[in-house]
């Protein structure tokens, strides 16, 4: 780690090129942190994403018209306004609401952190597509295989998890994976109320190194190479789950 650091001050001392993450101890801590707080908050949105998204696909489809209602009505607010105004509406609006608790020290604070409200954003954001998505590829399962999981004796919940969502899995799974490299750039949102993800540490660098232009590019690469982990592991994913007749 030390060669690491010394390279970066004598690229300073030569070129001016200022990577104070690489040799600044109090800089290298506080931008890793991040990173791996933003790894955190994708990882959980894009689980949380795919959860509401199953959940909400085979409630769309219930007997049971008022949970059908409710369903749409999420998806098309939530399609339908800025991922942004979202998380705003639930960590300024819902979290002046919530209660709150004593820390360590006995200052009153937010029973749900920012980093919770950020969550709970973008998962629902995202997961209302992920709804979408998941109901056309139930829709592209074919009648006769439904009606035949109906003839083995397969509850619909049963005939949902076992034969009607793996094949519509088969089907949807570029659209998701489009949707999930959406979610992974959109946490940067989190920067607006607080959350300390790389973004939000990056300007804090760059305000006392004066160093933009680097933290830039290095913000760059690394969302760069987390999505680019995210679409291959959702082509392994996709790769591993080909069947013929369903998707590619």
């Amino acid at each position: 780690m030390e060669l690491i650091a010394e390279f970066f001050r004598d690229l300073r001392a030569t070129t001016g090129l200022n990577f104070t993450i690489f040799y600044d101890p109090f800089d290298a801590a506080r931008f890793w942190r991040a990173f791996l707080l933003t790894c955190e908050l994708a990882a959980l949105s894009v689980l949380l994403s795919v959860a509401i998204g199953i959940v909400g696909a085979f409630a769309q489809g219930s007997r049971i018209r008022p949970l059908a209602w409710l369903v749409n009505g999420y998806v098309a607010f939530f399609r339908n306004t800025p991922p942004l105004v979202q998380m705003y509406f639930f960590f300024f609006a819902l979290g002046a609401i919530t209660p709150t608790v004593p820390d360590d020290i006995g200052m009153e604070v937010p029973l749900v952190s920012n980093f919770a409200w950020a969550l709970v954003a973008l998962s629902l954001f995202a997961g209302a597509f992920n709804v979408e998505i998941f109901r056309s590829g139930i829709e592209a399962v074919p009648r006769s295989t439904i009606e035949a999981t109906e003839a083995l004796g397969y509850s619909r919940l049963g005939a949902y998890r076992h034969v009607v969502l793996p094949l519509a899995f088969r089907v949807c799974l570029p659209a998701l994976n489009n949707n999930l490299v959406n979610l992974v750039k959109t946490t940067t949102l989190a920067y607006a109320i607080g959350v300390p993800e790389m973004l939000y540490v990056a300007n804090q660098i760059w305000s006392d190194a004066l160093n933009v232009t680097e933290m830039m590019n290095v913000l760059l690469l690394l969302y760069i190479a987390l999505v680019s982990l995210l679409v291959w592991l959702m082509h392994c994913w996709e790769r591993a789950m080909r069947m013929p007749g369903y998707g590619a």
